[in-house]
């Protein structure tokens, strides 16, 4: 028997018991009366128990998807459940209360449910690459900046065409954003409205050093395969103009369409059909049932980060008739091995004891793919105290609220029963940042397991220095009383957190 499944049957053991009480809890009786009167019963069920999740496989499966591991543990458990019927029918035995058995069993199988899920969706959780920033920056700095668009003999038939057809659908201000970023009338122009890729990989190779889309992002069912097919197409330094209704745009339009109220009310609609379904497994296909992948919420920050996952770098972005136009420039070949995820929880690749990599777990308070973003962030944001960056529009407005009450490191508490870190100690860092400390306190930082809770939170630092001074005089004083430096910094954190209201942004 694999450890695995002995650890999964000790657990059925302890759920069993545990619901058990539960049941007797609901009832109104004795826990120890009941469990001394019933413990034969208990001990038949227990075996009843197992020995069907031994037969669906519920102990040894091989997939992490929620639907298949759904469907093993209520199998297993409905047929417990005829067993169980069948044998208190036969017996004609009253002397069991009816209410506790199938409490019992419903309590069991919905702790299985919420724990084999979870457990699911930590294994399915994919890691965020944090050498992203460094590949970003060695790509950008091997590009030239865009040239200058240099005037070319103009066709007057082309340039009357082309002039009638975007006029035709959009605005003068449109019109003049093309004209003023892209060889608009040039032959190597290719301007084109079209939500498929297969009407980009069907143009002819190596004539296009620029491509506009006048169809919105928002209506491309596979985003990155479009901007793939646009790279493919264009060489490095070609330009790619796009555009999209962001996320903040939609809510704008949404909550001035209709009345007060209904248009709250419609939003938060909307909200959970557009935005909170695409990010589960299990939701995900009813999204695209009722949506078709068509009029898809993106963020300004999702729209920028595929962009660079797929070898663009963004020169210029413009609001225009509500809508987000952007103009990027080919660096590279896309990162077709990189697959950001879309789902709440993340795990991200950390430093820890011994300089060995942990993945920490944590909640996203991000948008997807803001990951790609980094560099970007660095040349059109300055940074603020404590080394975050000032005005990051990467950051959820959900995910402001989680930082501010550290709702998204709960899920480092599995790292901390995992033992790789522990309640006080210095922040587990990234690679990135790991490299902007000094050797002497990389080399030192390394001895030490990473905390939840990080020394920040008793000095208050503002720059990187000050960080890295906070972190030598924790590490000096934990070196001479471990036990007491830690406890003294956990109640002084929790004074300054709760009273001075010191908070990560």
């Amino acid at each position: 028997m694999s450890r695995r499944v002995s650890i999964l049957i000790v657990l059925d053991v302890f759920l069993i018991v545990f619901s058990f009480w539960l049941a007797t809890l609901l009832k109104g009786v004795s826990f120890w009366v009941y469990l001394g009167n019933y413990q034969n019963g208990v001990l038949v069920f227990t075996v009843i128990w197992i020995l069907t999740s031994l037969l669906y496989n519920k102990y040894t499966f091989t997939s992490y998807s929620l639907r298949y591991l759904s469907k093993n543990i209520i199998a297993s458990n409905l047929l417990v459940l005829a067993i169980v019927s069948v044998l208190i029918f036969l017996t004609r035995n009253d002397y069991y209360s009816r209410f506790i058995v199938f409490s019992t069993i419903a309590l069991v199988s919905v702790a299985e449910l919420f724990i084999y899920n979870l457990w699911g969706i930590l294994k399915k959780t994919q890691v965020i690459p944090d050498d992203v920033l460094g590949k970003m920056e060695r790509s950008i700095r091997r590009v030239q900046p865009i040239p200058s668009i240099s005037p070319e003999p103009i066709d007057p038939a082309r340039v009357k065409t082309v002039q009638k057809a975007i006029l035709s659908d959009f605005n003068r201000d449109v019109y003049s954003f093309l004209e003023q970023h892209t060889n608009l009338f040039s032959d190597t122009t290719l301007i084109i409205a079209t939500t498929t890729s297969f009407n980009i990989l069907n143009q002819p190779n190596n004539t296009f050093k620029t491509v506009v889309n006048l169809k919105r992002v928002n209506d491309i069912r596979r985003i990155n395969k479009f901007f793939e097919a646009v790279n493919e197409k264009i060489p490095v330094g070609g330009v790619f103009v796009c555009m999209a209704e962001t996320q903040e745009q939609r809510k704008k339009r949404i909550l001035r369409k209709f009345p007060p109220f209904l248009n709250y009310l419609y939003y938060s609609f909307d909200f959970i059909i557009k935005r909170v379904f695409p990010k589960f497994s299990f939701t995900k296909g009813i999204y695209f049932l009722l949506t078709r992948g068509e009029n898809r919420v993106i963020s300004r920050a999702e729209f920028l980060g595929r962009l660079y996952s797929c070898g663009f770098d963004v020169i210029k972005e413009h609001e225009i008739d509500k809508l987000h136009y952007v103009v990027a420039q080919k660096i590279r070949r896309p990162y077709f091995d990189m697959e950001p995820t879309y789902g709440p929880l993340i795990k991200l690749r950390r430093i820890g004891r011994g300089g060995k990599f942990i993945k920490v777990y944590k909640l996203r308070t991000m948008h997807p793919y803001s990951e790609y973003l980094q560099e970007y962030i660095y040349r059109k944001h300055n940074l603020q105290e404590g080394g975050k960056f000032k005005n990051d529009f990467r950051v959820s407005t959900l995910g402001r609220f989680m930082r501010k009450l550290w709702i998204d490191e709960l899920p480092m508490l599995i790292n901390f029963f995992r033992g790789e870190l522990k309640i006080v100690g210095i922040r587990p860092l990234s690679q990135h940042y790991f490299n902007l400390y000094t050797k002497e306190l990389q080399e030192r930082r390394v001895k030490y397991k990473p905390g939840l809770i990080p020394p920040f939170y008793v000095d208050n630092p503002k720059t990187l220095d000050e960080i890295m001074t906070s972190e030598i005089k924790y590490l000096d004083a934990y070196d001479k009383h471990p036990f007491l430096t830690d406890l003294k910094y956990f109640f002084v954190s929790v004074y300054n957190i709760v009273f001075k209201h010191y908070r990560s942004n």
